[in-house]
């Protein structure tokens, strides 16, 4: 299995020159491609009938071990991979890892959120501290990754990453902009390859400059960056799994089943959409937006163009660069890199994305789109709370784009995004009630917190990354 850059053309074949790896590996520990496009396979592993109907059979851990093993290729062994695993999902408070519950006639909740930080990053990012851990070990190497998160990311990173000797992790969030449950599971980390660093802006300004300290090749190889965020393509093979799992619990390949995930990065929907690209009968991708609506409006009227981030009872929703959105932007294009590279930077000077009308049409051939603001949203969660089902903010959206995509017979399947534990106040806002607080978040108010305040200045954050990174040098 080989890999390109969504700015440089596909290939079988990477001069190393180039900066382009060719392996799983590379792609891994490396994040953001040097050109700064971001890494997606040459080709996209096929499932026939015949292996997803064999797959019904496996638990999640093994289903996940062959799912990463399409894209690992000969980088990682099956019986390696099915040990790390067992491993990863070993934490996880549901026997099922991943259970489903019906909320209404054909409309299922994925429950994703079962993991230690009480959101659905940890699927992703337990098995990234697994992978990462061995390809350290294997090339002797260390690591400084570097993240930026609207809420959940950070904390299912630290969760993953705290301890390790080969790894420093830095975590960028905007200051205020989080629910107190997020910054606590962040800021509450004591472990001493941990920084925590809440910045004055909000997250686009955080993404942003985790993207511009790669650009930075000379800084880049300084501090042995490496990415965590859903630009790492091992997040997006690892998420694939589930959407893979869900479908086979409720009878694909014999039968379609549709997905709705609440998104603001969109790599969660773009792991649904990889899914169909693999072979299951995927008929609808709904993707579900607060009033920070850059992906509904694109995908109403092809209007991409940024807007004021505003702060929202979803606050991991509260982005207008949907960064993951580049990969899908790169096959619409048919694959033309070159293209893709105009497009993004385009877009980064200018704050609009001139998406061609075809292109956009592929697009749309696959995906709906549906916005809820703060109050349709505690509507939402009222009305689903009423019938039984508490959902936190997010997953209401993800619920209410999927109610707008149901057809006769097809299952549609909602990613539950996070725990409602994680937004107690917004629950407690649209409901009256406080939901319970799961073992996970014992002791959490009760713990010191750690963090470093900067202000949204480049030079600064990347001098403090580079101090840490050297602390122990």
């Amino acid at each position: 299995m080989h890999y390109h850059s969504t700015r440089s053309a596909p290939s079988s074949q990477f001069a190393a020159s180039q900066g382009a790896p060719a392996t799983f590996t590379d792609v891994l520990l490396g994040g953001l491609a040097p050109d700064g496009g971001l890494y997606v396979p040459s080709q996209w592993p096929k499932l026939d009938k015949e292996t997803l109907r064999a797959w019904r059979k496996l638990d999640y851990p093994a289903l996940a071990a062959r799912t990463i093993s399409l894209f690992a290729g000969e980088d990682i062994p099956l019986p390696t991979l099915e040990a790390m695993t067992k491993r990863a999902y070993s934490r996880f408070g549901h026997s099922a890892i991943v259970p489903l519950v019906e909320v209404s006639p054909g409309l299922y909740a994925l429950e994703l959120f079962h993991g230690p930080t009480l959101a659905f990053k940890d699927m992703a990012m337990q098995m990234l501290g697994e992978l990462f851990e061995e390809a350290l070990k294997r090339r002797n190497a260390h690591v400084t990754i570097v993240g930026a998160t609207s809420g959940d990311t950070g904390s299912a990173a630290l969760e993953a990453f705290k301890g390790k000797e080969n790894v420093n992790i830095v975590i960028l969030h905007p200051l205020g902009r989080t629910s107190e449950v997020q910054r606590r599971q962040m800021t509450s980390v004591q472990a001493p390859n941990v920084l925590n660093i809440a910045i004055e802006g909000d997250f686009d300004d955080c993404q942003a400059m985790v993207k511009a300290m790669f650009a930075d090749s000379a800084f880049r190889e300084e501090v042995h960056l490496s990415a965590v965020n859903s630009i790492n393509w091992a997040r997006i093979a690892a998420q694939v799994a589930y959407f893979i799992h869900a479908a086979l619990k409720l009878g694909a390949p014999d039968r379609p089943v549709s997905f709705a995930v609440p998104t603001g990065n969109f790599g969660n929907v773009l792991a649904a959409w990889g899914a169909k690209q693999m072979g299951v009968p995927v008929s609808r991708l709904c993707v579900g937006s607060n009033q920070n609506d850059i992906l509904t409006r694109f995908l109403h009227n092809n209007d991409m163009s940024r807007s004021p981030v505003a702060p929202s009872l979803s606050p991991s929703m509260d982005i207008q660069v949907s960064s993951n959105f580049e990969r899908l932007l790169h096959e619409s294009l048919g694959r033309d890199g070159e293209a893709c590279k105009a497009t993004m930077e385009s877009f980064a000077q200018t704050g609009a994305m001139a998406v061609p009308e075809q292109a956009w049409q592929r697009i749309t051939a696959h995906f709906m789109g549906r916005s809820l603001d703060d109050g349709a949203t505690l509507n939402a969660m009222k009305r689903f709370a009423d019938g039984g089902y508490v959902a936190d903010p997010h997953t209401a959206i993800g619920l209410v784009a999927g109610e707008g995509g149901l057809e006769p017979g097809v299952p549609m399947i909602v990613a539950a995004t996070a725990h409602p534990a994680k937004f107690p106040d917004a629950v407690h806002k649209a409901t009256g009630q406080r939901p319970a607080q799961p073992a996970q978040l014992e002791g959490l108010w009760q713990r010191p917190e750690r963090c470093l305040t900067l202000p949204a200045d480049l030079a600064k954050v990347k001098q403090a990354v580079a101090t840490f990174s050297r602390r122990d040098s």
